[in-house]
């Protein structure tokens, strides 16, 4: 067979052979119900299993550093003043870290097509994995756009004299591209991508700790100046409210190493470290750059006001005040780079979860599509029809535009986070209801259900301050329809998910019982005595390792 035939044949349906649903349910009826359609499903392996450990290492690592870092956080300054990013990364921090723990006990349990909106369906819902699903897919799908036109941006820091469109096609080949090869095309893109991104941070922080410490080319003591002055705070307590949104919006994305479960060979050893490393992308990424960033940029900066375009950096701004010419150019690449590799992961993230809901019966049929490469086609498609909004870039009022495309979807990645605690708190109730321990499972979240539930209440003030913000925001003492809808519209367009999809499978039912939530469908080690065995070996080779070698295995 020609390079040509089996090109164009690759695209055929896949052909299965194993974990087919069953046509009788556990007690034996003739038919299945909406929850043991949707599980027998997404357990299905039609996503091929390419992903390497290196791809989900670095996947966890620096996934979700994007615009939200680079960009978003100079706005959050403004907004709040140093002292805010810290409270408000801080404390969102501990909430990402405890989620994501929680979601990866349940991908190393059940490692299937979709994560999240999958365990949305099977431990609460369908409606509730309807809206949940849907809410999410819609934010990857407009985040692709405007990821490609912060691209065209990046671009015009160095030249402004070519039309931002042709920067924007080029992207937007590059992206589709990738993810038409495969998954493991997309792994190694990430997997370069986020070395670049690694670096630089790492690089700043250094760089950082030089420049405070008046080690720049312009010998100037830094210190806590900016904290004095103009001050740790900008806007008081709403400012720190308005910072906490921003924080949590940043953060999106973290998830995405549970979407990569179902595509990984050996999740049981290779999702643990990922979704340890939680740990330093938080502490390293976050935390301690912008540490850096209200130590070396004042929070009253011209620079920083009401500017979108990558110029307006934080982290480019530090490194002008710093006396160093050339490297903000080389910083603003590494802007452009990561801007790239997140509208590789909006196609990613939006295709997997797409392919789930059709598999689940959320959508058409034809959604579930999973050609013999294993690439969600139907997913990948819809991806590329939405990026095609990237060429509003070319509309003179494209901020307009996509302002408000983005507030549908706004507080997508806040339920999202909500449904994951969710999940994993009654994931451990049918557990000890129906008699099961969690010596059966292979890996627990260190920080347990209380972390679940912690983040969940954590979540809920959030949104409470997002209501309050978007209704008042800073410098009026009104209430603004605008900027309400442009900021809390996306709680409005899930509750209308929700509620539509009871309307019309008219399911009046709240959530499963816990008795009836199937645990065993959708896992791939079932030989519980082999596991324990093997579990017991890796430990005894822990054992032996010297203390600094046990510590570094188990974080990094």
């Amino acid at each position: 067979m020609g390079r040509w035939a089996r090109f164009t044949q690759s695209f055929q349906r896949a052909d299965l052979d194993t974990l087919q649903p069953s046509s009788t349910t556990k007690d034996g009826s003739a038919s299945m119900n909406d929850i043991e359609k949707a599980v027998a499903a997404t357990s299905k392996g039609e996503l091929h299993r390419k992903l390497k450990n290196k791809h989900v290492q670095m996947i966890a690592l620096g996934g979700s550093v994007g615009t939200g870092l680079l960009i978003g956080s100079g706005g959050a300054l403004h907004t709040g003043g140093p002292a805010a990013l810290l409270i408000a990364w801080g404390l969102v921090g501990t909430m990402v870290f405890c989620t994501i723990h929680s979601l990866g006990e349940l991908c190393v349990a059940y490692p299937v097509n979709g994560a999240f909106s999958t365990y949305a369906t099977r431990f609460v819902d369908s409606s509730w994995g309807f809206a949940v699903g849907w809410n999410y897919a819609l934010m990857w799908l407009i985040v692709l756009p405007l990821e490609l036109v912060a691209a065209a941006m990046c671009i015009t820091y160095w030249n402004s004299g070519i039309n931002p469109v042709a920067w924007v096609a080029i992207f937007y080949l590059l992206i589709v591209v990738i993810n038409l090869l495969d998954v493991k095309g997309y792994g190694e893109a990430e997997f370069y991508l986020t070395i670049f991104k690694v670096v630089a941070i790492v690089g700043f922080i250094i760089l950082g700790v030089v420049l405070v410490c008046g080690g720049g080319p312009n010998h100037t003591f830094v210190g806590a100046k900016y904290w004095k002055n103009p001050g740790a705070f900008a806007n008081g307590f709403k400012g720190v409210a308005t910072t906490f949104v921003t924080a949590s919006y940043s953060l999106a994305g973290s998830e995405m190493v549970g979407l990569a479960s179902a595509e990984v060979a050996n999740p049981r050893s290779v999702l643990p470290k990922a979704v340890r490393q939680v740990f330093w992308r938080i502490f390293l990424f976050y935390f301690l750059s912008l540490t850096f960033i209200g130590l070396l940029v004042p929070s009253n900066s011209d620079q920083l006001l009401g500017s979108s375009t990558a110029s307006a950096s934080p982290f480019v701004i530090a490194i002008k005040n710093g006396g160093i010419k050339v490297l903000p150019s080389i910083f603003n690449a590494v802007i452009l780079i990561s801007v790239i590799s997140v509208g590789n992961s909006a196609v990613y993230g939006c295709s997997r979860t797409i392919q789930s809901l059709g598999a689940q019966g959320l959508g058409p049929s034809y959604l579930a599509y999973v050609d013999r490469k294993g690439r969600p086609l139907a997913g990948l498609m819809m991806s590329a029809v939405f990026g095609l909004l990237c060429f509003l870039s070319a509309y003179k009022d494209q901020g307009q535009v996509f302002g408000w495309l983005l507030s549908v979807s706004g507080l997508a990645t806040i339920f999202l986070w909500f449904n994951i605690g969710l999940c994993h708190v009654r994931f451990r109730m049918a557990m000890r209801l129906q008699g099961r321990s969690t010596d059966e499972l292979v890996f627990t979240a260190v920080t347990g259900v209380a972390g679940s539930i912690y983040s969940m209440v954590l979540l809920v003030l959030v949104l409470g301050v997002q209501f309050w913000v978007a209704l008042f925001p800073i410098g009026s003492s009104k209430p603004s329809a605008k900027n309400f809808f442009q900021n809390y519209l996306g709680s409005v367009v899930i509750l209308v998910f929700y509620l539509g999809h009871k309307i019309w499978t008219r399911n009046w039912r709240i959530y499963v019982p816990l008795k009836d939530i199937d645990l065993d469908s959708g896992r791939r080690d079932t030989d519980m005595k082999l596991i324990r065995q093997e579990m017991e070996e890796e430990r005894e080779r822990n054992r032996a390792m010297p203390v600094h070698k046990r510590l570094w295995n188990y974080w990094c």
